[in-house]
């Protein structure tokens, strides 16, 4: 992979969310967690290249990310819907995904990422906020994304490294 400034990427981070979707995956090569994830957004925030995760609590995922100082935002290309199909109904607590997928993780800037990741961001957590539904001005979120009042938890990230596949 082939380091470059995260302002020369060219990618919409709209469809690269939306339409790609992403792992994100904390821990270290000995272990780590990865979950799909389908939200998020990238910009600018307090001075610095940023993005934006949300996981909920109950997510194995979430343990990792809340343990360690770094996380990854893998995006693996559109044509790799079967492995976030796993990645998302799967738990690591129970599941080999690497081993159902043939993800296969790697090292990078100490957090894990996969070896088929087309681009990669490694972050750095800035802040953590659980969503609160008092905060939401259209009413019709709640009961659309949150039926079950399992309410995700923000992360922003500092995006320190940006990878892209040569």
């Amino acid at each position: 992979m082939k380091k470059i400034d995260i302002k020369q990427l060219k990618e919409n981070p709209i469809s690269l969310f939306d339409d790609e979707w992403c792992l994100i995956t904390a821990g270290h090569q000995d272990s780590y967690n990865t979950m799909t994830a389908s939200w998020g957004a990238m910009g600018e925030l307090w001075n610095k290249e940023v993005c934006f995760i949300f996981i909920r609590p109950q997510r194995y995922t979430f343990e990792f990310v809340e343990r360690e100082e770094y996380f990854t935002i893998s995006f693996l290309g559109a044509e790799n819907k079967k492995v976030h199909a796993v990645c998302g109904k799967y738990s690591g607590r129970d599941h080999d995904k690497a081993k159902e997928t043939g993800l296969i993780p790697m090292e990078i800037d100490g957090s894990v990422s996969f070896e088929q990741s087309r681009i990669v961001l490694v972050c750095r957590k800035l802040y953590a906020q659980d969503i609160d539904p008092r905060g939401m001005i259209d009413s019709s979120i709640d009961p659309a994304c949150y039926p079950g009042k399992d309410y995700h938890r923000m992360y922003v990230g500092e995006i320190v490294s940006c990878y892209v596949r040569d």
